[in-house]
């Protein structure tokens, strides 16, 4: 019989000595070949301590996982609408998305928020637009997961008072409400208030929902939007888990018993391409929970296991050849199935671009039924349980993970980590390295940066008529306030003021104020007349993009372009990266900003939600030549033709503006007539970009591979 000696000299011969071993950006040597030599840890079995293979012992074999696709677009009435055509083809949970004046407390009529209403989520000011979002939905038989974070608790009072008034009570109410800030300053920021008062406020949601609600998961606590910011799958496990140690704590301090709450939490994890690495991840994810949750004193096995809800991965998605993007997220949902997901949101196809149609929200939706319908994929527990790999690499995450996990609780935790910055520029030097490699062409994205087609043919897109959604969102707002009791809202909010300055459950008092018909923006300013609201400027890495390329010629090319235009300006050429609306994903602009400033720009990163007013503002006092404007939220349309027009009114027709992001194509015509002289979609080589740039700015620079 053969032996692992043999195995390696003949696949030496079958290779001509290729080196066979695959270096992952976590930094773990993957094999060839995995023996029961490399398995040193037993997993158990599913439904055990500490829950490596599932959860529950029959997993999908008793029952398969909640379908619950993440939407919302437009008016409460849209999204209702939409909502229930899922419901009635097969979709088996609601996940709702917030647009993104609602994340950051806004009412619709602020003036902070004109690009952003209904645009990339649902528009709710009020009760009475909760109340239209479920309407004909019964909530005292569907699983309602919301993400939110920043505006968490009008939302969650909205929802709790919206469930009173259709006759459920809140004890009846079942589902998940985000509530997980600190990944909100790391990566995502849509944040509201400083990180000390958000930290009470997860305290007291956990307060009452463990007396009130005790069908209702209290936090979802999330690693997706660190991996969607470019961190890598260790980086998403260690953060995520260390986040949840710190929730916990906060928790126990505020006087709650770890065993009456904890078995409440659950979970949000990306899942990527990288196919097995995801499966490993959510099963070296449980282990982590359950050694964690037993060093803090938990004692009920249910508070040690980690349930979870995924989403195929939104940055893996192209706007190049789409239909592609069906392909990637069967691969990424078959992982996350794999894994033992509990819940599972598939991606559109079309999402790079825009809102999903109902088109491409069916194929989503269907892919996960065929999966548990077609495959037989469901009829046994773990089925990838036992492989030598997946339990090598179980084992290899756990251990990597930890150590990061340990220099957390090492320096005071991880509020105190976030403070400090540095798990954010993690993620940001991994986000750097990852699209130095995807432009370089050594990590593939097929039709791309290979295989990649002559021409584009357009497909059809959701736009949002962002000025008609205001427009009705600001006549309901004036209707709410022209009937309620305005004494007694006032009083409400009054309460809820003097709560904050104290120790009063703040959720308690805003459902006292959305009964009395206060808006978001009114609940939220009422906290935030004693917290205050919080603001960060970005600031980039440095030096990793560049170092990817060190002696690439075409990079080579850009720094020569650089050097002749700073020559000839006396100084490097000026950029701005500029970050309008409510959106805070920043994934983009700092990947862009580092990577110009390696190139020799000299780079400005404006501050997060900016109005057109603040960036023309900025750009002007900073004498750019050129503004980079970010958009993913679909507000382009609306911010940067303003923009331009600040900036010709200013008597500085000259700067000149480019937008990237997400960006349909039918829109870059829109754009260029306003006066936008590059669009740069998902999938543009940044090299690329820097030396189209430069030929904005007057530079001869010859397509990058020729000579000039």
């Amino acid at each position: 019989m053969a032996d692992i000696n043999d195995w390696q000299a003949l696949s030496a011969k079958e290779v001509k000595g290729k080196d066979l071993n695959w270096q992952t950006p976590e930094g773990i040597t993957v094999k060839p070949l995995y023996t029961a030599e490399d398995v040193s840890v037993d997993p158990g079995l599913p439904g055990f301590a500490p829950f490596t293979r599932g959860v529950r012992a029959s997993m999908y074999a008793g029952r398969p996982w909640t379908i619950r696709q993440y939407a919302g677009f437009s008016t409460a009435e849209e999204s209702n609408a939409f909502y229930r055509r899922n419901l009635a083809a097969g979709q088996k949970g609601l996940s709702v998305a917030f647009d993104l004046a609602t994340h950051r407390g806004y009412d619709s009529d602020h003036p902070r928020v004109v690009g952003d209403v209904g645009k990339a989520g649902v528009a709710i000011d009020s009760i009475e637009d909760m109340k239209i979002l479920f309407d004909g939905i019964p909530l005292d038989q569907m699983s309602v997961s919301m993400t939110m974070n920043g505006a968490v608790i009008p939302i969650l009072a909205f929802f709790i008072v919206a469930g009173e008034e259709q006759g459920v009570p809140r004890a009846q109410l079942d589902g998940t409400i985000q509530n997980d800030i600190l990944k909100e300053f790391m990566v995502r920021n849509t944040y509201i208030y400083p990180p000390e008062p958000s930290m009470r406020i997860i305290s007291d949601i956990f307060g009452y929902t463990s007396r009130e609600m005790p069908k209702f998961n209290s936090i979802s606590i999330s690693g997706y939007h660190m991996q969607e910011a470019g961190a890598t799958q260790v980086q998403e496990l260690a953060f995520t888990i260390a986040d949840g140690m710190e929730y916990v704590k906060y928790g126990v301090a505020s006087g709650l018993d770890i065993d009456k709450f904890a078995g409440r939490l659950s979970f949000f994890f990306a899942i990527g391409m990288n196919f097995f690495m995801e499966v490993a991840k959510l099963r070296a994810a449980r282990v982590l929970w359950h050694r964690v949750m037993t060093q803090l004193g938990a004692k009920d096995e249910r508070s040690k296991m980690l349930r979870t809800h995924c989403q195929t991965s939104g940055v893996s998605l192209q706007e190049q050849d789409p239909y592609n993007n069906v392909i990637r997220t069967t691969v990424e949902a078959m992982a996350a199935m794999l894994g033992g997901t509990q819940s599972l949101h598939t991606n559109a196809l079309d999402e790079a671009i825009a809102l999903p149609t109902d088109f491409s929200a069916r194929i989503a939706r269907n892919t996960q039924i065929i999966l548990q319908e077609e495959t037989g994929m469901t009829k046994v527990v773990d089925p990838l349980g036992g492989s030598y790999y997946i339990e090598a690499l179980t084992s290899e995450l756990v251990d990597k993970a930890w150590e990061i996990i340990t220099r957390v609780e090492a320096e005071g935790g991880m509020a105190k980590a976030v403070a400090a910055g540095w798990p954010k520029a993690m993620i940001e030097e991994a986000a750097a390295g990852r699209q130095a490699r995807v432009d370089r062409g050594d990590d593939v994205i097929v039709g791309v940066n290979k295989y990649r087609l002559a021409s584009e043919d357009a497909i059809d897109t959701l736009e949002v008529d962002n000025h008609a959604v205001r427009e009705g969102q600001i006549a309901r707002i004036r209707a709410v306030k022209a009937a309620r009791d305005e004494a007694a809202c006032q009083a409400a909010l009054a309460a809820l003021t003097e709560g904050a300055k104290g120790s009063a459950n703040l959720l308690e008092l805003a459902v006292e104020a959305a009964r009395q018909r206060a808006t978001l923006g009114e609940i939220s300013a009422a906290m935030e007349e004693v917290f205050g609201r919080y603001g960060t400027t970005p600031t980039p890495v440095k030096g990793v993009y560049g170092a990817a390329y060190a002696g690439d010629d075409r990079y080579q090319q850009v720094l020569d372009g650089v050097a002749a235009v700073s020559r000839r300006l006396d100084r490097a050429p000026r950029l701005l990266v500029a970050k309008m609306g409510q959106d805070g994903h920043d994934r983009g602009a700092n990947v862009i900003a580092s990577a110009f400033s390696d190139m020799g720009f000299a780079v400005t990163s404006g501050p997060l939600f900016q109005t057109p007013e603040e960036a023309a503002k900025l750009a002007l006092e900073a004498g750019v030549d050129a503004v980079g404007a970010s958009s993913l939220a679909a507000g382009h349309k609306t911010l940067i033709p303003k923009l331009i027009q600040l900036l010709r009114d200013a008597g500085r027709p000259d700067i000149k503006v480019v937008a990237g992001g997400v960006i349909p194509p039918q829109d870059y015509d829109f754009l260029r007539e306003a006066g936008v002289q590059g669009i740069y979609g998902p999938g543009s080589n940044v090299v690329e970009c820097a030396a189209d740039m430069l030929r904005l700015l007057g530079h001869n620079m010859p397509p990058l591979g020729e000579d000039a």
